[in-house]
């Protein structure tokens, strides 16, 4: 599948298809739309290390981290918690594919803890950003330094069990390291942040009256009035139903570019962000009432479409008649997505 890999030499980011193999890693050019037939790289797995979450960058939450055995790092980056935490665990299992013990006690760690389906983690963010319902914020002192707008471990702990995001103290400990890795929260003074350094997943965050915590910046809404042109604050509150990486066609160049795409609901909105940039906006959307979504046929290229396409194509026209032309990784996707829009049109 597709993700952003930061490159070695120049520090920027390129999408590049991934392709996991018993030993390596290989991922390929996209070039007119369609993959390149020899791998641009390959990262070996033999002697490899990960980390997942890995928080080295704030503005980019979703990270995995690959350390080769000749210290080569590699960051690459997922378009949400479950596709990262599905990534990371097929690589651990490709790193310790001689070990079959190690990968059945990864998948047990995997399924221990499901967040309820009707439950994700930006509504609990909007609960407790709430004015009268939300987490209580207050002043606090942690060795002679003082905090605004703090809350403490165990506070978020009893709110979460007091809402009903979690039945238990330690489910509630798991949602909140959650939201800690998602960069929704951070930690704030000595204590809570050298916590973040243990290497048991369950001791990150602390349910402790000392450990103390806040919002992240990047979860505060924050939309200037140049945004506000493009982009209403409305359309972009819609729940989120699916999102993923697909190749789209340009509207002026006719070139194809990978895009992270977001399908929203209340209200119906399709958009579409550059997964090369660390900002988390759009450069793309548009309401999805009205829209026709069809699949084209992959025999030959359809009118409208440039270049040597892959294939598994579909097209969204909007009610102002606005062709899009979109390419998803497979036939099965494809359907998936239209299937996805198709009612909220």
């Amino acid at each position: 599948g597709f993700l952003p890999l930061q490159g070695h030499v120049v520090r920027n980011w390129k999408v590049r298809w991934f392709v996991l193999l018993q030993d390596k890693l290989l991922y390929y050019k996209i070039e007119g739309g369609k993959k390149e037939p020899s791998p641009k790289g390959r990262i070996l797995l033999d002697g490899c290390t990960i980390t997942c979450p890995c928080l080295e960058y704030e503005n980019r939450p979703l990270l995995i981290k690959l350390k080769t055995k000749t210290n080569t790092d590699y960051f690459l980056e997922c378009c949400s918690r479950e596709e990262r935490d599905s990534w990371a665990l097929d690589i651990t299992g490709a790193i310790h594919a001689g070990h079959p013990v190690q990968v059945q006690e990864l998948h047990r760690m995997k399924n221990s803890f499901k967040l309820l389906e009707n439950i994700s983690l930006h509504n609990i963010v909007e609960r407790m950003y709430d004015s009268s319902t939300g987490i209580k914020l207050t002043r606090n002192l942690d060795q002679g330094s003082r905090y605004k707008e703090t809350f403490t471990g165990s506070a978020l702990v009893d709110w979460l069990i007091s809402n009903s995001f979690a039945v238990s103290r330690f489910e509630a400990v798991t949602l909140a390291s959650m939201l800690m890795d998602e960069n929704f929260l951070r930690p704030v003074g000595v204590r809570s942040t050298e916590a973040t350094r243990s290497s048991d997943p369950s001791e990150k965050f602390l349910d402790d009256s000392t450990a103390l915590y806040m919002f992240a910046e990047s979860s505060k809404k924050n939309t200037s009035s140049k945004e506000e042109v493009h982009f209403n604050i409305s359309e972009l509150s819609g729940t989120i139903v699916k999102q993923g990486f697909l190749v789209k066609q340009g509207h002026k160049r006719k070139n194809w570019k990978v895009r992270k795409f977001v399908l929203r609901a209340d209200p119906a909105f399709l958009h579409y962000y550059d997964p090369t940039k660390a900002h988390n906006k759009p450069v793309g959307g548009f309401s999805l009432r009205g829209c026709l979504v069809s699949a084209l046929e992959d025999n030959g290229v359809p009118a409208g479409v440039k270049g040597n396409v892959q294939g598994n194509l579909f097209k969204i026209i909007t009610k102002n008649d606005i062709h899009y032309y979109i390419q998803a990784s497979s036939k099965a996707e494809r359907v998936q997505w239209i299937e996805a829009i198709k009612p909220l049109t």
